[in-house]
């Protein structure tokens, strides 16, 4: 049970990681790492955001996988091998319900910004972000 200890903390520490940098807004649209999907690829703030979301469940997965890996050390046999499953699908189901959030809030943001920074449709001045209608 120590290769499966050890890889279930390597693998809480790599989310733990990356929650963190998408807590701090930090994680660039990029093709490895984080939600991406068409709806939260569309620009980097979208991508920003979807991350920033999906983040708490990503920490929920990381402590999972972290007592897994610790509860696996003390325990052999089935039990280990139980506490190995459980953690693991305890993991993806928490960073499903967290990619879940990210991609609804990613459709949910709007994707028509003007040159105002705001989307037209909601914009009070929505006539002032179409820049066919600006004198040059």
């Amino acid at each position: 049970m120590l290769t499966a200890a050890i890889v279930l903390i390597v693998l809480a520490v790599l989310l733990g990681s990356l929650a963190a940098v998408g807590f701090a807004g930090k994680l660039p649209r990029n093709r490895w790492l984080g939600i991406r999907t068409e709806a939260t690829m569309r620009d980097d703030e979208t991508f920003r955001v979807a991350n920033l979301v999906a983040a708490p469940t990503q920490v929920g997965g990381a402590i999972a996988l972290l007592l897994g890996g610790i509860a696996s050390f003390k325990l052999d046999g089935v039990a280990g091998i139980i506490i190995v499953v459980v953690a693991l699908l305890a993991a993806l189901a928490l960073l499903g319900l967290g990619a879940s959030i990210g991609i609804r809030t990613a459709a949910a943001m709007p994707d028509d910004v003007g040159a105002c920074g705001n989307s037209c449709g909601a914009c009070s001045l929505s006539g002032s972000c179409d820049s066919s209608t600006h004198a040059h």
